[in-house]
């Protein structure tokens, strides 16, 4: 694809960076405003019962840019970080996938995103995504819409790869996980757990799935 619209996401799914990694102008858009239900907020990773979902906790408050309509930009959602939401999401981190091949290579790359205090959810998913391209080393090049278009032009938009729970979800190749031989695989989890398994190998992987 030349061009394609994407939202900024929490890692984001093994499908939104297949689509990543096969774009030339990335997109993402800054401008819409918040919706649940959707991996801005969250991201599946598979523990030793299977898929596990792990949520970012933010704050709801009329006080906290609200529309006449009961709406808040995306830009604008603040993280609830009274909650300890940081060190459970990064114990389940480690005890998932202590035992991958590739853990142990990008702990001490990743582990400070869950010890920073990060205020609004979009600066904080923008900086997740960040660390996979730059452990996958991929080249995250990528520009930021200035204003909400429902229905753009000369653009693939690909927004709705942040639904977590979409129509025709995502199937892509399996890989070897690390409870896969025990339980299932688990398909379309979060990006993490393709890098914890297939290191160096990422990036390949991505280019050769199709959505």
């Amino acid at each position: 694809m030349k061009k394609a619209l994407f939202h900024p996401s929490y890692f984001g799914p093994v499908s939104l960076w297949v689509a990543l990694s096969q774009t030339d102008q990335i997109i993402f858009e800054n401008e819409d405003n918040y919706q649940k239900q959707t991996y801005r907020n969250r991201m599946y990773i598979y523990d030793a019962n299977g898929k596990l979902n792990l949520n970012i906790p933010v704050k709801h408050s009329s006080a906290l840019g609200l529309d006449t309509n009961g709406r808040q930009k995306y830009q604008d959602v603040q993280i609830e970080n009274d909650f300890d939401w940081q060190v459970r999401h990064w114990r389940a981190l480690q005890t998932s996938y202590q035992t991958s091949p590739f853990f142990e290579f990008y702990e001490d790359e990743c582990y400070p995103l869950y010890e920073k205090k990060f205020k609004f959810l979009m600066d904080f998913n923008y900086r997740c995504m960040e660390f996979a391209a730059e452990a996958m080393q991929f080249d995250l090049e990528f520009a930021k819409t200035s204003e909400y278009i429902l229905e753009p032009e000369n653009v693939t938009d690909l927004r709705s790869l942040v639904l977590a729970k979409r129509k025709q979800p995502f199937q892509n190749e399996p890989y070897t996980q690390v409870f896969s031989e025990k339980l299932k695989f688990e398909n379309d989890l979060s990006i993490l757990d393709l890098l914890f398994n297939e290191g160096p190998n990422t990036l390949a992987y991505l280019q050769r799935q199709e959505l």
